[in-house]
């Protein structure tokens, strides 16, 4: 007997969860290039990358570079990070999904990181970006 085909809402969510699980396995490494391109191209700095890094995880350039060069997923580096408490005053769009409605923890953070990486391309001041 072969299986029901699946609903359009079912392919989605099931596209979704595995977009995710690949988004969580993925290296910082591997992004961070990419957010320097995009904030580098705004007149941004990768100093200013790296504090807004990390004001949202605590982390110092040392322990940023350690996980760079470490390879480490998004995921271990959010499971091993204590986060800002003044990250759950991120707000806004990204990629179509309001971060404040995320459901999975890991996805929210990762989406505050995104969010915030596009404030800082996006010219708005440092004071507004880490939330003072």
């Amino acid at each position: 007997m072969t299986p029901a085909p699946k609903g359009d809402a079912e392919k989605t969510a099931a596209r979704r969860a595995a977009n995710n699980a690949r988004l969580a396995r993925m290296p910082l490494a591997s992004v961070y290039p990419h957010y320097v391109t995009k904030v580098e191209r705004k007149g941004r700095t990768r100093g200013e990358l790296d504090e807004v890094i990390g004001w949202l995880t605590g982390l110092d350039e040392t322990e940023l570079r350690g996980h760079l060069d470490a390879e480490t997923s998004l995921e271990d580096l959010f499971d091993h990070v204590t986060m800002n408490p003044n990250a759950s005053l991120i707000s806004g769009v990204v990629c179509g999904i309001r971060v404040e409605d995320i459901q999975d923890p890991l996805l929210q953070k990762i989406r505050y990181l995104d969010k915030l990486v596009d404030e800082l391309a996006k010219g708005k001041a440092m004071g507004k970006i880490l939330r003072a």
